[in-house]
């Protein structure tokens, strides 16, 4: 008996297990105790948090790609697949549609003529491992901090006349909520070819989108200063640290005194299309996720869209990430309309 039907079992219980708020679809066939004991809490918290807003599931349904399967010395499989999932739910009489892109690492063990689901891991999770604390810098050395990718000095590199959006002479442009949506929008789901994707791209795709509004890069050749993206030159990745990691971008936004400037809000509901919102997971004062609010719901909160999980249209709160605990703060911030 192949194991691909219990992938697709998995799949079909798993949209149940969502409308449900329930694991006992999934119990049956995973023996994974602490994926499911995960799923417990995740469920709890969404439940809570849709009842909060008066949002009822009506609709659920992934599509499963299998992106590669290898069998392991034990006689298990492990399989990488690629689940894109859309739903549909209301607030009173108001159709609310979501979508998202995840992809898990799914083991099956075959027992006794019965596959059975023994292991399940995310592999795109939102809360990323691979964020490392770096020290302080030395005097007159560039700052570390988190590049997700190659670490190289500072190149500065000032063409204005091959590169002219990099000028950073005092002109004043106005922020254009409309088309930093549209790029949103557009690119929700894929990377554009015109920008290195990240392992962990919340926040280069966020600064992709305030870009596309029209925000304008303020270049200084070092990583750690300015908010600017150049893309490969010789070889080398070139970008500043505040293009592409959550904690630096925020910090750029709300201390620039020029270009890409943003100030905090109290709450949520005060966000218009466009603006960001920042994710500290563990209370620690150190964020690393970003967002863009795309639409509101009927209750006037905020629908984002976001990278590495890939997401339109979600609840702002995030209450049904695996990466959410009761320490998380957030960050709202508005983007100034004269930059």
């Amino acid at each position: 008996m192949s194991w691909k039907p219990t992938l697709y079992d998995y799949v079909h219980h798993k949209n149940q297990m969502d409308m449900d708020y329930s694991v006992e679809p999934l119990l049956p066939f995973v023996t994974d105790t602490q994926y499911l004991q995960n799923e417990i809490k995740r469920l709890a918290r969404t439940a809570h948090s849709d009842q909060d807003r008066r949002y009822s599931p009506v609709k659920n349904e992934t599509r499963l790609s299998i992106l590669q399967a290898t069998g392991l010395p034990n006689g298990q499989i492990a399989a990488d697949i690629r689940l894109k999932r859309y739903t549909v739910g209301v607030i009173g009489h108001t159709e609310l549609e979501e979508q998202r892109v995840s992809s898990e690492r799914v083991e099956l063990q075959n027992n006794g003529g019965k596959w059975q689901i023994t292991s399940i891991r995310q592999l795109d999770a939102e809360r990323s491992s691979a964020v490392p604390a770096y020290p302080p810098a030395a005097a007159g050395e560039d700052a570390y901090y988190p590049d997700y990718g190659t670490h190289s000095p500072s190149l500065p590199y000032l063409n204005y006349t091959i590169l002219p959006y990099l000028d950073t002479a005092g002109r004043k442009v106005g922020y254009d909520r409309v088309k930093a949506v549209e790029y949103a929008e557009a690119w929700w789901d894929s990377a554009n070819p015109a920008y290195i994707e990240f392992e962990v791209d919340c926040s280069n795709y966020v600064s992709q989108c305030l870009f596309a509004g029209g925000a304008p890069m303020n270049y200084t050749g070092k990583r750690n200063s300015g908010w600017w993206y150049k893309g490969k030159y010789n070889g080398q990745e070139l970008w500043s640290y505040s293009w592409a990691v959550a904690h630096s971008l925020q910090t750029h936004m709300m201390n620039s005194r020029f270009g890409l400037q943003a100030e905090a809000v109290e709450q949520a509901d005060q966000l218009e299309l466009g603006d960001v919102i920042g994710y500290d997971w563990d209370g620690s004062g150190r964020f690393g996720h970003s967002t863009v609010v795309t639409a509101k719901d009927a209750n006037g909160m905020p629908l984002v869209n976001a990278h590495t999980i890939s997401s339109q249209h979600r609840y702002w709160s995030y209450k049904d990430s695996h990466a959410w605990t009761e320490r998380t703060q957030y960050r709202f911030l508005h983007i100034h309309d004269v930059l």
